[in-house]
């Protein structure tokens, strides 16, 4: 995202500063397994993941739908002898059990930051989607700005306040041309890009389809 333009930086730091935050829990959570603290000046990239010790708890989407809280979010890195971080089914389901989700009010847990990063990945691959397809009828093809937009109307406005929406639509009117994008594709026409553009797109499909699963599963869809 940072490649197109400086307007576009606005979206990619929200999302820098969501990934951060799932890699501050896990870097928290590996040293609190290993006996240590993480002090404000730590390193903020995780140590390396591995699910090599302990059991996965026993969790079932139908009595975790709603959980109560068994720790406090300060105790809930020493609650679970095992990596939680290692992937995003066993993320979720330490934090749900360990009541770090909330359905009412907003918290600083890796559920509910991956749900914000999984409908950004949505808006970017519909974007990718419109930018693979052919011309209109008249032989136009959509500017990035217009697949920006209509994407975004999907993805991620339904969730986002109204001054929100309005700096977006300065956003989609300094995206870049079609040109732009075919170069950062290593390509120089639209048939070239094309087949391109499909292989990312199926790749981040398979991401999205995966994520939205568990979410689903776990009701998440609508965290706060």
């Amino acid at each position: 995202m940072e490649s197109l333009g400086t307007m576009v930086n606005f979206f990619s730091q929200k999302v820098r500063e969501k990934t951060d935050l799932i890699r501050e829990l896990s870097l928290k959570h590996s040293l609190e397994l290993n006996g240590k603290s993480a002090g404000p000046s730590g390193p903020q990239t995780p140590a390396a993941f591995g699910l090599k010790t302990g059991v996965r708890p026993d969790v079932h989407a139908n009595n975790m739908s709603r959980p109560e809280r068994t720790t406090t979010p300060e105790t809930f890195f020493k609650t679970f002898p095992f990596k939680v971080y290692q992937s995003v089914r066993s993320m979720v389901e330490a934090e749900l059990k360990a009541g770090l989700v909330n359905y009412s009010y907003r918290t600083n847990s890796g559920s509910r930051t991956l749900l914000r990063l999984h409908r950004s990945l949505n808006w970017l691959k519909m974007l990718l989607e419109g930018l693979s397809e052919g011309p209109d009828s008249e032989g136009r093809y959509k500017t990035p700005g217009e697949l920006g937009r209509d994407a975004y109307k999907v993805a991620l406005a339904p969730h986002h306040h109204w001054m929100l929406r309005q700096a977006a639509e300065i956003v989609f009117l300094a995206l870049p041309d079609r040109e732009y994008f075919l170069q950062l594709v290593c390509v120089q026409k639209q048939e070239e890009a094309t087949p391109v553009l499909r292989i990312i797109v199926h790749a981040l499909s398979l991401v999205h389809t995966r994520t939205q699963r568990i979410l689903e599963k776990y009701n998440m869809l609508e965290l706060p």
